[in-house]
């Protein structure tokens, strides 16, 4: 049985200008892969309705999940949620819950919960809310989409209460092997050993380093032992 496969969608204008680097790719990567879940694809959209309604719409018919980040909070670009109701063709509105949290949350602060910061409760009809321990304004999911906040301290804390709902497969392992040729000398012996184990994963990375070239080359799978077979197969075969 395969594992689960999903995609990440990163929504905001700051990253595509550059002017904010997104940590949050490496780290849903990591959790997924611990959790036994196939990250397969990131998209990443500017703050345009139309183009997030589509992404989400053409993520979540391919993956068995999609984890959004950015465009869930106060102002006015942040138009996440409405593009996920306007995706699944549901209505959106302040939901008693997530006003009640956030309502508690700002009342021990001595924080009014104002018209800006009552647009984080407005959650799409039928989605189950996602929580915030950090700054207790709510995420949510809807079918398959997992809608998180873009900051990372808030986007990490939000995959933390996600990743318990979802069933994983075998968790994916890592092994890599450190070869100082360049990666015209290993190709060949590199494609028939993924050949042969179609159940692993091979990528070469190569490096440039002390005037010579050399690749690493990472093998990933659910078994530790095939991992530790096939890279000791890969020695043999280079004479390593």
């Amino acid at each position: 049985m395969h594992n689960p496969r999903a995609a990440m969608l990163v929504i905001g204008d700051e990253i595509l200008s550059g002017r904010t680097r997104d940590a949050n790719m490496h780290h849903l990567a990591g959790r997924l892969t611990e959790s036994g879940v196939e990250l397969a694809e990131i998209r990443v959209v500017h703050d345009d309705p139309d183009a997030i309604v589509g992404a989400i719409r053409a993520l979540s018919d391919a993956y068995d999940h999609v984890f959004t980040s950015g465009g869930i909070g106060p102002t006015h670009d942040d138009i996440t949620a409405d593009a996920v109701a306007a995706a699944f063709g549901v209505p959106i509105d302040v939901r008693d819950d997530a006003r009640a949290i956030l309502q508690a949350h700002y009342d021990a602060r001595g924080t009014e919960l104002n018209e800006a910061r009552l647009r984080m409760a407005r959650i799409p009809e039928g989605a189950t809310l996602i929580e915030n321990p950090v700054s207790a304004a709510p995420g949510f999911s809807l079918r398959n989409v997992h809608v998180m906040a873009g900051v990372p301290q808030i986007f990490a804390a939000m995959v933390a209460s996600v990743l318990p709902r979802i069933t994983g497969g075998a968790p994916l392992i890592s092994r890599s092997l450190v070869v100082e040729r360049g990666e015209g000398d290993i190709a060949g012996p590199l494609r028939r050993l993924a050949e042969a184990h179609p159940d692993l994963s091979f990528g070469s990375y190569p490096f440039f380093r002390d005037g010579r070239f050399g690749a690493e080359v990472v093998a990933r799978g659910p078994d530790p032992a095939a991992l530790d077979a096939a890279l000791a197969r890969l020695r043999a075969m280079l004479g390593e």
